[in-house]
């Protein structure tokens, strides 16, 4: 990725292989992220970094785990897994995440949405409020939810299939009237390889009973917080499947397909 791309960001890649203990970034702004997006899309679902270790670097995010076994959802602090049939679990310290996302979340500014509340327009109107496409952001959405559509994907077993062949084994789930909050980030455009850019959203319902990636909503009321930051450290894996990986090109259609289907 050439340094140009980096023109209107102060982006800080700390590109560490994993081999004992990890030191969370000092900065708590920071945005953090354990593999990358063509990692996950060409089938590298094996990590090696647990759950433990990755809590010192957020209280707040989405991710998977190793074997691709569900959607996590992190908020104030609790680490959740949505399995392929639905049912939530905590996450334990010695879970181990084939690539996931977190930050400490702490508000920078707070949104009124207009209007209908469904999941299009409440992504028009985040890109509207949002100061510069080009740094990082992360988005907490709490409120009574009229619709949520979400879904998962089972575990995965070797030989991995590459990311667009396993998620056509995805359970899709529909949520009516229930309370919860949907969690994400926004990526900026210049590093697909890294993480797909614009907007990934999960959702965990208030009780702590259902959730998933996020496929279509409707909000009824809620409240939005922003948190925008211009620091991101990302941690790579010491598998060997990872450092003889060929990494260097990104289907970003298929990446867009599986975000929306």
């Amino acid at each position: 990725m050439s340094k140009n791309k980096f023109i209107f960001v102060s982006v800080i890649l700390s590109l560490i292989l994993l081999q004992g203990c990890l030191h969370a970034p000092q900065n708590k702004d920071a945005i953090s992220q354990f593999s990358t997006m063509n990692a996950l899309m060409d089938g590298l679902y094996e990590a090696s970094f647990n759950y433990a270790q990755i809590k010192k670097y957020g209280d707040f995010g989405i991710g998977t785990f190793n074997e691709l076994d569900g959607e996590m959802i992190a908020l104030d602090g609790k680490f959740y897994q949505i399995k392929s049939d639905g049912s939530v679990r905590n996450v334990t310290g010695s879970q181990k995440s084939a690539f996931c996302v977190v930050k400490f979340f702490n508000s920078d500014k707070k949104i009124n949405l207009k209007g209908r509340n469904d999941y299009a327009n409440i992504i028009k109107q985040l890109e509207e409020e949002i100061t510069s496409k080009n740094i990082f952001y992360a988005v907490k959405i709490e409120g009574k939810f009229s619709y949520v559509k979400v879904r998962s994907i089972p575990r995965q077993a070797k030989p991995y299939k590459k990311l667009a062949q396993a998620a056509r084994e995805q359970n899709v789930f529909e949520l009516k009237d229930i309370d919860g909050a949907l969690v994400g980030f926004r990526f900026p455009g210049y590093m697909p390889e890294i993480n797909m850019a614009g907007w990934h959203l999960h959702f965990i319902s208030k009780d702590g009973s259902s959730g998933g990636h996020v496929l279509d909503c409707v909000l009824a009321s809620g409240t939005i917080a922003l948190d925008e930051s211009s620091n991101f450290y990302l941690k790579l894996s010491s598998n060997a499947d990872f450092l003889k990986a060929g990494l260097e090109k990104l289907d970003k259609a298929a990446v867009e397909k599986i975000e929306k289907q």
